[in-house]
């Protein structure tokens, strides 16, 4: 599972990488909003960690800019920031969650923990599709009635982000924010491909058509 953590102060920011690490995080971090903003323009992540008030584009603001270019990635504030404003101003941006400082390393795990449950992060695991038919993160492969479908390293991206917005309409432009770093974009008609080749694999009515909008996963 990938992380990225704001955090511009370097003694904090050392300490939380740390004990991410040692419970087996992939850890990117940032000093300043700009940098942040820098690392989610040429990576995806799984996670985001941030301060509010740091160098360069705060928190706040650099979350509100993601979610309004449909970068859906989770994220949990961690800040200083305590009364009721603060936190109705940090979720009005569109954070999952907000840990106020000081705070125990283990409310930060029991609040990872929760946002891997909701958002089906823990890759060691499957889930059931239909009686079957179910989906192993760990393999990326698609088993039906025991034969196994290999998803390629993309493919297992695009089809996770389906199955953790079930029910939920996709746009393309969605899909491409939140599954391709912005260096490797793909064409629509990448796209199209990948939904195709699913259709193949669990028949046509896996992946809806909603016309001029997107995409929904029955």
């Amino acid at each position: 599972m990938k992380l990225l953590l704001l955090e511009d102060d370097a003694i904090l920011n050392d300490i939380i990488r740390l004990s991410l690490t040692s419970n087996g995080y992939d850890v990117v971090v940032a000093y300043d909003g700009e940098e942040a903003q820098d690392l989610l323009y040429k990576e995806t992540f799984d996670l985001l960690l941030l301060d509010v008030n740091v160098p360069g584009v705060n928190g706040f603001d650099l979350l509100k800019d993601l979610r309004e270019h449909q970068l859906l990635t989770p994220a949990i504030f961690i800040t200083s920031l305590n009364d009721t404003q603060d936190l109705k101003e940090g979720f009005d941006s569109g954070c999952d969650d907000y840990i106020k400082k000081p705070f125990e390393f283990d409310e930060l795990q029991l609040r990872i923990n929760n946002i891997k449950r909701l958002y089906k992060l823990d890759n060691n695991q499957t889930e059931i599709l239909k009686p079957g038919i179910l989906y192993d993160f760990k393999t990326s492969s698609i088993l039906i009635d025991g034969h196994s479908n290999v998803l390629s390293k993309k493919e297992s991206k695009v089809f996770e982000y389906f199955l953790k917005n079930q029910e939920r309409i996709i746009s393309i432009e969605e899909l491409i924010a939140n599954v391709w770093a912005y260096e490797d974009t793909p064409t629509h008609s990448t796209v199209r491909t990948y939904i195709k080749n699913f259709r193949k694999i669990l028949g046509v009515a896996c992946i809806e058509t909603i016309k001029g909008v997107g995409y929904r996963f029955n």
